[in-house]
């Protein structure tokens, strides 16, 4: 290790949910350059405005912080950091794409003695094997010798006010023990919850992409359960308060499985588990049903307005809320996508309605019109599939009166209501 400076100058490359808040954490105490090839993104920051709303004005002033969309601003930082995506392709397989994009930038600007971290998302071996190469190509620099690594698994929540960067205890990694211990110090000045020093960059892999693999498997059982509970006429929630009275019950709630994180993490590791010739079956199995809940939903939703007498032909559905859960813009890998995808296959006329995300980007992304103020009594379903608390202080008759007063079908996906408020939940 032959950084000298007390005080390394650090790269953040990628500045989303994950990037800005570490990049701001970090920018209190050290000289920080915050990276993003996207323009737009990187003017609104300099501004001082964060669309995904994890980070304030007034912390992004205060900050030493320099945001930049030019690459040549990193030649001269110690520490590079990266946070960029790691999402999964149309074949649910790992995409790697701007993480080793990132990663040749690095390689461009490398010096003897930098370390790069890694905080997005891989399979175990993924940043030795895959991305260390990449670096010494690009800057024909030895690993280990000229230049180092290390590993620290992001744990942002995005829309968790209580659980941010510096409350979250860290696990931290490198390529030697000299580095695990500087990378390991290097976190803990800005991390008050404290760090966990993992054995390797592999264990501190695995240890990640396992965190969510195990929460999508424990949701995917409580989803069964709520499908196989539904067809005997038992509340599920009710299920659940009356097993959650033992000690070590474990509080999953059913429900659509998306975001950055559960829904994705375990392809990466099922891809790993494949590449070595080992076929997962629970992990799999899990995914599976956790993909089908939008169709799921939607087919609950027909078959009840039908037993009504709603005639599909000529009615119209509202679902409340887009984004992938409650009190957030962030509409990545959202499976609400699929409650809608499936109701108008169907033929019938859908309403999406989110005061949370942004137009523009549910268009790009997924393209889905976003109603501003939905139509009193316009609408013969609703299926309530966010928890926003701004849909939570409508109440039911708030929502019920989004409904036509002739006959309506209400499907409470989070439970937010009372259970006779609902037709439907699950």
């Amino acid at each position: 290790m032959t950084i000298s400076t007390p005080s390394p100058r650090i790269g953040v490359l990628g500045l989303g949910y994950v990037g800005l808040p570490l990049a701001v954490a970090f920018a209190r105490s050290y000289d920080v350059v915050g990276f993003d090839i996207n323009k737009t993104r990187v003017s609104e920051l300099a501004a001082g405005h964060d669309r995904t709303l994890e980070v304030s004005a007034g912390d992004l002033s205060s900050s030493r912080l320099r945001v930049t969309d030019d690459a040549d601003a990193l030649k001269d930082v110690d520490v590079y950091i990266v946070t960029t995506p790691t999402p999964i392709d149309e074949h649910k397989n790992p995409d790697l794409t701007a993480l080793l994009s990132a990663t040749r930038t690095i390689g461009e600007s490398l010096r003897p003695g930098n370390v790069v971290i890694y905080e997005s998302t891989v399979y175990p071996g993924a940043t030795e094997d895959d991305c260390v190469p990449v670096l010494e190509q690009v800057s024909g620099l030895r690993f280990n010798e000229d230049f180092f690594a290390g590993y620290s698994p992001e744990r942002i929540n995005p829309g968790d006010k209580e659980h941010r960067f510096e409350t979250i205890l860290k696990v931290t990694s490198g390529s030697t023990p000299e580095i695990a211990d500087f990378v390991d110090d290097l976190y803990a000045s800005v991390v008050t919850a404290g760090t966990y020093k993992a054995s390797s960059i592999k264990v501190a892999e695995a240890a990640k992409v396992i965190e969510n693999t195990q929460r999508d498997v424990n949701i995917a059982l409580v989803n069964e359960l709520a499908m196989l509970f539904n067809r005997l006429g038992i509340d599920t929630q009710e299920v659940l308060k009356a097993a959650g009275t033992k000690w070590n019950f474990l509080p999953f709630q059913p429900g659509l499985v998306g975001g950055h994180c559960i829904g994705v993490d375990p392809y990466y590791l099922t891809h790993k588990a494949r590449s070595v010739g080992y076929h997962p079956e629970v992990i799999l199995a899990g995914r599976r049903l956790n993909d089908s809940m939008g169709g799921y939903v939607a087919s609950q939703l027909v078959m009840t307005m039908l037993r009504k007498g709603i005639d599909l032909r000529s009615a119209r559905v509202l679902i409340l809320g887009l984004a992938f859960k409650e009190n957030t813009p962030d509409l990545r890998n959202t499976r609400v996508i699929d409650i809608y995808n499936e109701l108008t296959t169907t033929g019938l006329e859908v309403d999406i309605h989110d005061p949370w995300v942004d137009a523009d980007e549910a268009s790009h992304e997924y393209d889905v019109a976003v109603v501003n103020t939905p139509a009193a009594g316009a609408y013969q379903g609703i299926v309530l599939a966010v928890g926003h608390d701004r849909f939570r202080v409508l109440g039911a008759d708030g929502i019920h009166s989004y409904g036509d007063p002739e006959g309506h079908v209400l499907y409470d996906l989070k439970a937010v209501l009372e259970p006779e408020a609902a037709d439907l939940r699950l």
